[in-house]
């Protein structure tokens, strides 16, 4: 059988239940692979090992089942593959894109300009280690030469310009464990992933992913970045903001606000029907441009 134009995935990290935000994203991101006649797969970012809470992995996964979300094929666990990460590592040394940096967090905020999503980096080890230092994490270079450009399904064109506004960023750090941005390019690749469909929260990485792709050579997929659920202080939903978990006992309940959130106009007798007849409703009624331009939206 051949495989399908349209491959997306859910990417959650087990640091904590399944939260209402993380349970709107992958709702949009199943809808979009299925209403393409697609494939939905799921890859469980437990990479960082310090943050990731022991069971919050099946638990997600459960919760999501209890949803009717089911995904295609084996669960892909980032914590299995640090060959392939130490691969990707390798050839970013042998073309020259990646330095080791000696830098300590206290010295990158005590001489860096803050940019948009962080201190930018000012360049200290760019040109080699000062004398009597040990690099202690490696980083990629970025120029401003060449903006980063893409067009976001949702959030439409998209500019950025790596070395003034994110500088050279890390994709080993100092702790031995690979950095996210690193990671997720190479699953993306190696799942085959076309289309990535996530939270908008996640918009401003993506730069910094297609300049990953290009150095690498491997296929940049479509994007689609959607709006992330606020609490009433304006903060995103997470774990470091006390979001409620989602509950696996009443999953219908769960859905319909996740489709009202998304702004597809779910009926109130949907409430009471099964997880299986709700996702039917959605798929045959889904219209991800209702999302269009809308970065976040509050959740009472």
């Amino acid at each position: 059988m051949n495989r399908p134009e349209y491959c997306g995935r859910f990417a959650p990290s087990p640091t904590g239940p399944l939260h209402f935000g993380s349970l709107a994203a992958a709702v949009g991101s199943y809808l979009e692979a299925r209403s393409h006649n697609g494939i939905w797969l799921m890859r469980m970012e437990d990479l960082d090992a310090p943050r990731t809470v022991a069971g919050a992995a099946d638990d997600i996964l459960h919760t999501l089942e209890a949803c009717g979300l089911h995904w295609d094929g084996e669960v892909l666990y980032q914590s299995r593959r640090s060959a392939a990460y130490e691969q990707a590592l390798h050839e970013l040394q042998r073309i020259g894109a990646v330095y080791p940096c000696a830098c300590t967090r206290r010295e990158i905020a005590d001489s860096a300009l803050h940019g948009i999503d962080g201190p930018v980096y000012p360049g200290i080890c760019r040109n080699g280690l000062l004398e009597g230092r040990e690099g202690r994490a490696w980083r990629v270079r970025t120029n401003d030469d060449h903006a980063v450009t893409f067009e976001d399904a949702l959030q439409g064109r998209q500019v950025q310009h790596l070395e003034s506004e994110i500088g050279d960023f890390v994709v080993k750090r100092a702790d031995g464990l690979f950095a996210y941005q690193l990671a997720v390019v190479v699953d993306d690749a190696f799942q085959r992933i076309s289309h990535v469909v996530r939270g908008a929260d996640l918009l401003a990485s993506t730069p910094r992913q297609i300049h990953l792709q290009r150095l690498l050579e491997l296929p940049i997929p479509h994007y689609m970045h959607l709006p992330v659920a606020i609490n009433e202080a304006g903060e995103k939903l997470s774990k470091q903001t006390l979001a409620a978990p989602v509950d696996k006992g009443k999953p219908s309940l769960a859905l319909w606000y996740a489709l009202a959130f998304l702004q597809q106009s779910p009926s109130p007798e949907l409430q009471s029907e099964k997880p299986e007849t709700i996702l039917e409703w959605a798929l045959q009624n889904w219209h991800s441009e209702k999302l269009r331009s809308i970065a976040s939206l509050r959740v009472s």
